[in-house]
Protein backbone atom coordinates (compact mmCIF):
# COMPACT_ATOMS: atom_id res chain seq x y z
CA UNK A 1 0.00 0.00 0.00
CA UNK A 2 2.79 2.42 0.72
CA UNK A 3 4.14 2.05 -2.65
CA UNK A 4 0.84 2.78 -4.38
CA UNK A 5 0.40 6.02 -2.03
CA UNK A 6 4.02 7.06 -2.99
CA UNK A 7 3.26 6.82 -6.55
CA UNK A 8 0.07 8.60 -6.40
CA UNK A 9 1.66 11.43 -4.24
CA UNK A 10 4.37 11.58 -7.43
CA UNK A 11 1.24 11.85 -10.00
CA UNK A 12 -0.58 14.28 -7.96
CA UNK A 13 2.27 16.54 -8.03
CA UNK A 14 3.03 16.45 -11.37
CA UNK A 15 0.65 20.11 -12.19
CA UNK A 16 2.67 21.19 -9.36
CA UNK A 17 5.94 20.13 -10.82
CA UNK A 18 4.72 21.01 -14.62
CA UNK A 19 4.19 24.72 -13.51
CA UNK A 20 7.66 25.17 -11.80
CA UNK A 21 9.49 23.88 -14.72
CA UNK A 22 7.73 26.50 -16.74
CA UNK A 23 8.31 29.58 -14.28
CA UNK A 24 11.87 28.33 -13.87
CA UNK A 25 12.81 28.05 -17.46
CA UNK A 26 10.98 30.94 -18.11
CA UNK A 27 12.88 33.36 -15.70
CA UNK A 28 16.28 31.26 -16.97
CA UNK A 29 15.69 32.21 -20.32
CA UNK A 30 18.30 34.50 -21.95
CA UNK A 31 15.33 36.45 -23.37
CA UNK A 32 13.47 37.84 -20.53
CA UNK A 33 15.18 40.86 -19.92
CA UNK A 34 14.06 40.15 -15.92
CA UNK A 35 16.08 37.37 -15.67
CA UNK A 36 19.13 38.79 -13.83
CA UNK A 37 17.18 41.10 -11.65
CA UNK A 38 17.12 40.17 -7.64
CA UNK A 39 13.58 39.14 -7.94
CA UNK A 40 14.10 37.31 -11.22
CA UNK A 41 16.92 35.38 -9.20
CA UNK A 42 14.43 35.01 -6.20
CA UNK A 43 11.83 33.77 -8.52
CA UNK A 44 13.68 31.47 -10.49
CA UNK A 45 15.61 29.98 -7.45
CA UNK A 46 12.60 29.23 -5.26
CA UNK A 47 10.72 27.57 -8.76
CA UNK A 48 14.30 25.47 -9.32
CA UNK A 49 14.36 23.79 -5.76
CA UNK A 50 10.80 23.17 -6.04
CA UNK A 51 10.98 21.33 -9.18
CA UNK A 52 14.14 19.65 -8.07
CA UNK A 53 12.57 18.22 -5.10
CA UNK A 54 9.31 16.97 -6.64
CA UNK A 55 11.71 14.95 -9.27
CA UNK A 56 11.44 11.67 -10.44
CA UNK A 57 15.52 10.71 -10.02
CA UNK A 58 16.01 7.69 -12.74
CA UNK A 59 19.45 5.73 -13.13
CA UNK A 60 22.39 8.08 -13.49
CA UNK A 61 25.03 7.97 -16.94
CA UNK A 62 28.19 6.84 -15.81
CA UNK A 63 29.55 10.21 -18.02
CA UNK A 64 33.11 8.26 -17.97
CA UNK A 65 34.32 8.74 -21.66
CA UNK A 66 37.73 9.83 -20.96
CA UNK A 67 40.72 9.80 -18.19
CA UNK A 68 43.91 11.63 -18.16
CA UNK A 69 46.99 8.71 -17.78
CA UNK A 70 50.55 10.05 -17.32
CA UNK A 71 49.32 13.73 -19.17
CA UNK A 72 47.56 12.02 -22.15
CA UNK A 73 44.00 11.89 -22.30
CA UNK A 74 42.69 8.25 -23.00
CA UNK A 75 39.17 8.04 -24.16
CA UNK A 76 37.24 5.23 -22.48
CA UNK A 77 34.31 3.15 -23.69
CA UNK A 78 31.80 1.66 -20.89
CA UNK A 79 30.69 -1.99 -22.53
CA UNK A 80 28.86 -4.54 -21.40
CA UNK A 81 30.56 -8.29 -21.67
CA UNK A 82 28.10 -10.14 -19.38
CA UNK A 83 24.75 -10.19 -17.98
CA UNK A 84 22.03 -11.73 -16.17
CA UNK A 85 18.36 -10.18 -15.50
CA UNK A 86 19.83 -8.75 -11.97
CA UNK A 87 23.08 -7.44 -13.13
CA UNK A 88 25.48 -6.07 -15.84
CA UNK A 89 29.58 -6.56 -16.35
CA UNK A 90 30.28 -3.14 -17.29
CA UNK A 91 34.14 -3.07 -18.28
CA UNK A 92 35.59 0.77 -18.76
CA UNK A 93 37.64 0.04 -21.99
CA UNK A 94 40.72 1.91 -22.48
CA UNK A 95 41.78 3.55 -26.16
CA UNK A 96 44.52 1.30 -26.81
CA UNK A 97 46.16 3.73 -28.82
CA UNK A 98 45.85 6.41 -26.74
CA UNK A 99 47.36 4.16 -23.51
CA UNK A 100 50.56 3.51 -25.93
CA UNK A 101 50.92 7.16 -26.48
CA UNK A 102 50.61 7.54 -23.02
CA UNK A 103 53.38 4.94 -22.42
CA UNK A 104 51.48 2.23 -21.58
CA UNK A 105 52.21 -0.89 -23.36
CA UNK A 106 51.33 -3.89 -21.02
CA UNK A 107 48.23 -4.78 -20.53
CA UNK A 108 47.10 -4.15 -16.69
CA UNK A 109 45.85 -5.71 -13.81
CA UNK A 110 41.92 -6.67 -14.34
CA UNK A 111 39.78 -5.60 -11.46
CA UNK A 112 36.11 -6.40 -10.18
CA UNK A 113 34.98 -3.40 -8.26
CA UNK A 114 31.71 -5.08 -6.88
CA UNK A 115 29.03 -2.49 -6.11
CA UNK A 116 27.40 -2.34 -2.95
CA UNK A 117 23.31 -3.29 -3.22
CA UNK A 118 21.69 -1.26 -0.89
CA UNK A 119 19.73 1.17 -2.00
CA UNK A 120 22.02 3.34 -4.45
CA UNK A 121 23.27 2.92 -7.98
CA UNK A 122 26.50 1.52 -8.77
CA UNK A 123 27.25 5.16 -10.47
CA UNK A 124 27.44 6.20 -6.68
CA UNK A 125 31.30 4.58 -7.61
CA UNK A 126 32.45 6.89 -10.30
CA UNK A 127 35.16 8.36 -8.93
CA UNK A 128 35.99 5.09 -7.81
CA UNK A 129 36.35 4.01 -11.11
CA UNK A 130 37.70 7.04 -13.14
CA UNK A 131 40.68 6.64 -10.09
CA UNK A 132 41.19 2.85 -10.83
CA UNK A 133 41.60 3.42 -14.30
CA UNK A 134 44.46 5.08 -14.05
CA UNK A 135 46.48 1.83 -13.75
CA UNK A 136 44.03 -1.26 -14.26
CA UNK A 137 41.35 -2.69 -17.00
CA UNK A 138 38.23 -2.03 -14.37
CA UNK A 139 35.43 -3.70 -14.74
CA UNK A 140 32.15 -2.93 -12.63
CA UNK A 141 29.23 -5.00 -11.05
CA UNK A 142 25.97 -2.46 -12.20
CA UNK A 143 23.50 -3.80 -10.10
CA UNK A 144 19.34 -3.70 -11.54
CA UNK A 145 16.34 -2.12 -10.31
CA UNK A 146 14.17 -4.67 -8.35
CA UNK A 147 11.19 -2.83 -9.88
CA UNK A 148 12.66 -3.22 -13.03
CA UNK A 149 12.76 -7.08 -13.34
CA UNK A 150 9.52 -8.69 -13.93
CA UNK A 151 8.46 -11.23 -11.59
CA UNK A 152 8.86 -13.85 -14.05
CA UNK A 153 12.66 -14.14 -14.29
CA UNK A 154 12.33 -15.39 -10.73
CA UNK A 155 13.82 -14.61 -7.09
CA UNK A 156 17.30 -12.87 -6.14
CA UNK A 157 18.71 -14.09 -2.82
CA UNK A 158 21.73 -14.05 -1.10
CA UNK A 159 23.01 -17.18 -2.86
CA UNK A 160 22.25 -15.57 -5.91
CA UNK A 161 24.53 -12.57 -5.07
CA UNK A 162 27.76 -14.78 -4.21
CA UNK A 163 26.97 -16.51 -7.75
CA UNK A 164 26.38 -13.84 -9.36
CA UNK A 165 30.30 -12.48 -7.89
CA UNK A 166 31.48 -15.46 -9.14
CA UNK A 167 30.28 -15.63 -12.79
CA UNK A 168 31.51 -12.05 -13.35
CA UNK A 169 34.90 -13.24 -11.77
CA UNK A 170 34.80 -15.88 -14.40
CA UNK A 171 34.08 -13.56 -17.46
CA UNK A 172 37.18 -11.91 -16.64
CA UNK A 173 39.73 -14.91 -16.97
CA UNK A 174 42.43 -16.01 -14.77
CA UNK A 175 43.35 -14.92 -11.37
CA UNK A 176 41.94 -11.48 -11.66
CA UNK A 177 41.55 -8.96 -8.75
CA UNK A 178 38.69 -7.72 -6.70
CA UNK A 179 37.85 -4.90 -4.31
CA UNK A 180 34.50 -4.96 -2.45
CA UNK A 181 32.93 -1.50 -1.38
CA UNK A 182 31.10 -1.96 1.59
CA UNK A 183 27.98 -4.17 1.80
CA UNK A 184 29.32 -6.94 -0.96
CA UNK A 185 32.28 -7.63 1.44
CA UNK A 186 30.55 -10.78 3.07
CA UNK A 187 29.47 -12.40 -0.17
CA UNK A 188 32.52 -11.64 -1.99
CA UNK A 189 34.74 -13.16 0.48
CA UNK A 190 32.24 -16.25 0.66
CA UNK A 191 32.20 -16.28 -3.46
CA UNK A 192 36.23 -16.59 -2.52
CA UNK A 193 36.15 -19.56 -0.38
CA UNK A 194 34.08 -21.51 -2.51
CA UNK A 195 36.52 -20.60 -5.91
CA UNK A 196 39.24 -21.30 -3.51
CA UNK A 197 38.33 -24.55 -2.49
CA UNK A 198 37.32 -25.08 -5.64
CA UNK A 199 40.51 -24.81 -7.21
CA UNK A 200 38.95 -22.40 -9.47
CA UNK A 201 41.52 -20.71 -12.27
CA UNK A 202 39.42 -17.60 -12.19
CA UNK A 203 39.76 -17.29 -8.08
CA UNK A 204 40.70 -13.96 -7.62
CA UNK A 205 44.67 -12.80 -7.46
CA UNK A 206 43.99 -10.56 -4.51
CA UNK A 207 40.72 -9.34 -2.69
CA UNK A 208 40.46 -5.85 -1.23
CA UNK A 209 37.79 -5.08 1.16
CA UNK A 210 36.92 -1.51 2.19
CA UNK A 211 34.39 -0.43 4.84
CA UNK A 212 32.37 -4.15 4.92
CA UNK A 213 30.32 -5.83 7.17
CA UNK A 214 32.31 -8.74 7.64
CA UNK A 215 31.74 -8.95 11.37
CA UNK A 216 29.17 -6.43 12.44
CA UNK A 217 29.34 -7.80 15.89
CA UNK A 218 32.50 -5.47 16.32
CA UNK A 219 32.17 -1.54 16.81
CA UNK A 220 28.88 -1.16 16.34
CA UNK A 221 27.36 1.73 14.84
CA UNK A 222 23.62 3.24 14.90
CA UNK A 223 22.59 0.78 11.82
CA UNK A 224 24.08 -2.46 13.18
CA UNK A 225 22.35 -1.61 16.80
CA UNK A 226 18.93 -1.02 14.68
CA UNK A 227 19.55 -4.00 13.00
CA UNK A 228 19.91 -5.89 16.41
CA UNK A 229 17.49 -4.31 18.44
CA UNK A 230 14.26 -4.83 15.84
CA UNK A 231 13.36 -8.56 15.55
CA UNK A 232 13.70 -10.23 12.32
CA UNK A 233 9.54 -9.72 11.71
CA UNK A 234 10.04 -6.07 12.16
CA UNK A 235 11.97 -5.94 9.06
CA UNK A 236 9.44 -7.97 6.93
CA UNK A 237 6.75 -5.88 8.45
CA UNK A 238 7.92 -2.65 8.03
CA UNK A 239 9.79 -2.54 4.70
CA UNK A 240 8.96 -5.07 2.57
CA UNK A 241 5.97 -3.29 -0.34
CA UNK A 242 4.80 -4.31 -2.93
CA UNK A 243 5.65 -3.53 -6.74
CA UNK A 244 2.67 -1.46 -8.00
CA UNK A 245 1.51 -0.38 -11.66
CA UNK A 246 3.37 0.76 -13.97
CA UNK A 247 6.49 -1.07 -13.31
CA UNK A 248 7.54 -4.10 -15.15
CA UNK A 249 7.78 -6.10 -11.61
CA UNK A 250 4.26 -4.92 -10.65
CA UNK A 251 3.36 -7.78 -7.72
CA UNK A 252 7.26 -8.25 -6.68
CA UNK A 253 7.86 -7.74 -2.47
CA UNK A 254 10.82 -5.51 -2.61
CA UNK A 255 12.46 -3.06 0.05
CA UNK A 256 11.79 0.27 -2.19
CA UNK A 257 14.96 3.20 -2.72
CA UNK A 258 12.68 5.24 -1.37
CA UNK A 259 12.33 3.91 2.16
CA UNK A 260 15.90 3.22 2.03
CA UNK A 261 16.89 7.00 0.77
CA UNK A 262 14.27 8.37 3.72
CA UNK A 263 16.61 6.22 6.53
CA UNK A 264 19.64 8.24 4.78
CA UNK A 265 18.49 11.44 4.68
CA UNK A 266 16.94 10.83 8.74
CA UNK A 267 20.20 9.78 9.92
CA UNK A 268 21.45 13.85 8.62
CA UNK A 269 18.23 16.21 8.00
CA UNK A 270 19.60 19.34 9.32
CA UNK A 271 23.02 18.64 7.08
CA UNK A 272 20.40 17.95 3.86
CA UNK A 273 18.11 20.68 4.69
CA UNK A 274 21.44 23.24 5.25
CA UNK A 275 22.83 21.92 1.68
CA UNK A 276 19.27 23.03 -0.24
CA UNK A 277 19.50 26.36 1.70
CA UNK A 278 22.69 26.95 0.47
CA UNK A 279 21.87 25.90 -2.86
CA UNK A 280 19.19 28.17 -2.89
CA UNK A 281 21.26 31.50 -1.79
CA UNK A 282 23.66 30.19 -4.54
CA UNK A 283 20.74 30.60 -7.39
CA UNK A 284 19.71 33.98 -5.78
CA UNK A 285 23.62 35.18 -5.86
CA UNK A 286 24.53 33.91 -9.18
CA UNK A 287 26.93 30.92 -7.96
CA UNK A 288 26.40 28.66 -10.72
CA UNK A 289 29.39 26.76 -10.18
CA UNK A 290 28.41 25.59 -6.62
CA UNK A 291 24.55 25.30 -7.56
CA UNK A 292 26.15 22.60 -9.97
CA UNK A 293 28.27 21.36 -7.63
CA UNK A 294 25.01 20.60 -5.32
CA UNK A 295 23.65 19.04 -8.62
CA UNK A 296 25.86 16.64 -9.50
CA UNK A 297 26.23 15.43 -5.88
CA UNK A 298 22.20 15.00 -5.18
CA UNK A 299 21.37 13.66 -8.98
CA UNK A 300 23.53 10.66 -7.63
CA UNK A 301 22.05 10.89 -4.06
CA UNK A 302 18.96 10.67 -4.83
CA UNK A 303 18.82 8.10 -7.66
CA UNK A 304 18.33 4.57 -5.48
CA UNK A 305 16.84 1.56 -6.52
CA UNK A 306 14.62 -1.55 -4.99
CA UNK A 307 16.19 -4.48 -3.50
CA UNK A 308 14.27 -7.93 -4.06
CA UNK A 309 12.17 -9.00 -0.53
CA UNK A 310 14.73 -12.00 -0.48
CA UNK A 311 17.84 -10.79 -0.66
CA UNK A 312 17.29 -8.18 1.96
CA UNK A 313 15.76 -9.62 4.38
CA UNK A 314 18.49 -12.48 4.11
CA UNK A 315 21.12 -9.69 4.64
CA UNK A 316 19.43 -8.56 7.57
CA UNK A 317 19.51 -11.90 9.19
CA UNK A 318 22.61 -13.92 7.84
CA UNK A 319 24.88 -10.06 8.16
CA UNK A 320 23.73 -8.42 10.78
CA UNK A 321 21.53 -10.57 13.21
CA UNK A 322 23.52 -14.03 13.46
CA UNK A 323 26.56 -13.15 12.16
CA UNK A 324 26.78 -16.20 9.98
CA UNK A 325 29.79 -16.03 8.30
CA UNK A 326 32.06 -14.51 11.01
CA UNK A 327 30.72 -17.39 13.65
CA UNK A 328 31.24 -20.28 10.65
CA UNK A 329 27.57 -21.25 10.19
CA UNK A 330 27.30 -19.94 6.86
CA UNK A 331 26.15 -22.04 4.21
CA UNK A 332 25.78 -21.63 0.35
CA UNK A 333 23.35 -24.16 -1.58
CA UNK A 334 23.47 -26.28 1.44
CA UNK A 335 27.73 -26.12 0.70
CA UNK A 336 30.14 -24.38 4.34
CA UNK A 337 31.27 -21.43 3.25
CA UNK A 338 35.05 -22.04 4.33
CA UNK A 339 37.09 -18.93 4.35
CA UNK A 340 39.97 -20.85 5.97
CA UNK A 341 40.17 -22.48 2.50
CA UNK A 342 41.69 -19.12 0.88
CA UNK A 343 45.50 -20.05 0.71
CA UNK A 344 46.94 -17.91 -2.17
CA UNK A 345 44.86 -14.55 -2.63
CA UNK A 346 45.89 -11.20 -1.19
CA UNK A 347 43.62 -9.76 1.50
CA UNK A 348 44.06 -6.17 2.00
CA UNK A 349 41.43 -4.53 4.26
CA UNK A 350 41.13 -0.59 4.57
CA UNK A 351 38.46 0.80 7.05
CA UNK A 352 38.14 4.67 7.83
CA UNK A 353 39.07 6.32 11.35
CA UNK A 354 35.24 7.96 11.06
CA UNK A 355 33.48 5.12 9.70
CA UNK A 356 29.60 5.67 11.49
CA UNK A 357 28.64 2.59 9.27
CA UNK A 358 30.85 -0.06 9.30
CA UNK A 359 33.14 0.54 12.44
CA UNK A 360 36.59 0.02 13.07
CA UNK A 361 36.92 -3.76 13.43
CA UNK A 362 34.03 -5.28 11.17
CA UNK A 363 36.58 -4.95 7.73
CA UNK A 364 39.39 -6.04 9.53
CA UNK A 365 37.84 -9.07 10.61
CA UNK A 366 38.42 -11.03 7.19
CA UNK A 367 42.35 -11.24 8.51
CA UNK A 368 41.18 -13.85 11.26
CA UNK A 369 38.58 -15.44 9.16
CA UNK A 370 41.29 -15.81 6.28
CA UNK A 371 43.47 -18.36 8.69
CA UNK A 372 44.68 -20.45 6.00
CA UNK A 373 46.52 -17.35 4.25
CA UNK A 374 50.61 -16.37 5.33
CA UNK A 375 50.95 -12.70 7.10
CA UNK A 376 52.79 -11.76 4.07
CA UNK A 377 49.59 -12.18 2.02
CA UNK A 378 47.40 -9.55 4.79
CA UNK A 379 47.66 -6.24 4.76
CA UNK A 380 45.27 -4.12 6.81
CA UNK A 381 45.02 0.09 6.47
CA UNK A 382 43.30 2.31 8.54
CA UNK A 383 42.43 6.01 6.89
CA UNK A 384 42.73 9.33 9.28
CA UNK A 385 40.06 11.77 9.15
CA UNK A 386 37.78 9.60 6.69
CA UNK A 387 34.21 8.51 7.22
CA UNK A 388 32.38 5.65 5.26
CA UNK A 389 31.98 8.03 1.97
CA UNK A 390 35.71 8.59 2.41
CA UNK A 391 37.17 5.25 1.81
CA UNK A 392 36.64 4.94 -1.20
CA UNK A 393 35.89 8.22 -2.85
CA UNK A 394 37.27 12.05 -3.01
CA UNK A 395 40.79 13.27 -2.47
CA UNK A 396 41.81 11.43 0.59
CA UNK A 397 41.11 8.08 -1.02
CA UNK A 398 42.80 9.14 -4.53
CA UNK A 399 45.55 10.50 -3.14
CA UNK A 400 46.23 8.22 0.05
CA UNK A 401 44.31 5.19 0.07
CA UNK A 402 44.34 4.25 -3.96
CA UNK A 403 48.16 4.14 -3.56
CA UNK A 404 48.46 1.58 -1.45
CA UNK A 405 45.69 -0.66 -3.34
CA UNK A 406 47.57 -0.27 -6.32
CA UNK A 407 50.58 -1.57 -4.79
CA UNK A 408 49.03 -4.00 -3.05
CA UNK A 409 47.86 -5.37 -6.25
CA UNK A 410 51.08 -5.00 -8.02
CA UNK A 411 52.30 -7.56 -5.57
CA UNK A 412 49.18 -9.49 -6.35
CA UNK A 413 50.95 -10.02 -10.12
CA UNK A 414 53.87 -11.18 -9.09
CA UNK A 415 54.39 -14.18 -11.17
CA UNK A 416 52.05 -13.24 -13.89
CA UNK A 417 52.90 -13.09 -17.66
CA UNK A 418 51.07 -9.32 -19.21
CA UNK A 419 51.14 -9.73 -22.92
CA UNK A 420 52.03 -6.37 -24.73
CA UNK A 421 48.99 -4.20 -25.93
CA UNK A 422 48.94 -5.22 -29.89
CA UNK A 423 50.81 -2.30 -32.50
Amino acid sequence: MLYTLYEAGYYATTPLRSATRLIRDAWASPLNPARDTEIGRRIHAAADVTANLTRRYGRPAWGVDQVTIDGCDVRVRPTEVWSSPWAKLIHFSRDMADMRRAGRRQLEPAVLIVAPLSGHYATLLRGTVETFLQDHEVFISDWSNARDVPILEGRFDFDDYIDHVRMMLQQMGPRPHVVAVCQPGPPVLAATALMSEDDDPSRPASMTFMGSPIDARLSPTVTNKLAEEKPFAWFASNMIYTVPLPYPAVGRRVYPGFVQLYGFISMNVDKHQEAHRRYLQQLMEGDGDSAEKHLEFYDEYLSVLDLTEEFYLQTVDVVFQRHLLPKGELMHRGRAVRPQAIHDVGLLTVEGELDDISGIGQTQAAHALCSGLPDELKEDYVQPHVGHYGVFNGRRFREEIYPRIREFILRGEAGFDRREIAA
